[in-house]
């Protein structure tokens, strides 16, 4: 659901034919993929997304670009954008887990639910294509802390 997701060309597979659970954090987007409209400009100080590019201009603005599609699936599957990004990452099988933040029992509760949450193919589909490598503008982290955890160059 990034745009480096690395992970893809062969640690899901190998998690898969092993029976190696994958953890998928911050499968929320940093709270992008939920219903909040995010301020950036307005983070707290001490906000963690302040610093990450995709939280920046001009890759905000890109991305903010195929939100209302992505809300709009959501609302066609039955749930809330976060349910739909946790049911996302859950529907690439069962060795599949996400570690979603939460700020309230409110959203922890919605994101519960999001294992009751079923996707059909043609959702999937529609999400593969809208949320991939070439659509989602910036990289996850400033470059300095990207090249400390990026594993895998292709």
């Amino acid at each position: 659901c990034s745009s480096d997701l690395n992970v893809e060309i062969g640690v899901l597979d190998a998690c898969k034919d092993f029976g190696i659970a994958f953890v998928a954090f911050s499968p929320l987007a940093r709270g992008f993929l939920t219903s909040v409209d995010l301020d950036p400009p307005n983070f707290a100080e001490n906000d963690i997304r302040r610093g990450m590019p995709r939280f920046q201009e001009p890759h905000f603005s890109e991305n903010l670009t195929w939100l209302p599609e992505y809300r709009a699936i959501a609302e066609q599957a039955g749930c809330t954008p976060a349910q739909l990004s946790l049911a996302w990452v859950l529907s690439h099988g069962e060795h599949m887990h996400a570690i979603p933040g939460t700020t309230s029992i409110a959203h922890l509760e919605e994101n519960v639910a999001a294992a009751d949450v079923q996707l059909s193919d043609d959702t999937l589909r529609k999400l593969d294509a809208l949320i991939n490598q070439n659509t989602v503008s910036g990289p996850r982290y400033p470059a300095s802390t990207q090249a400390e955890i990026d594993t895998e160059e292709f």
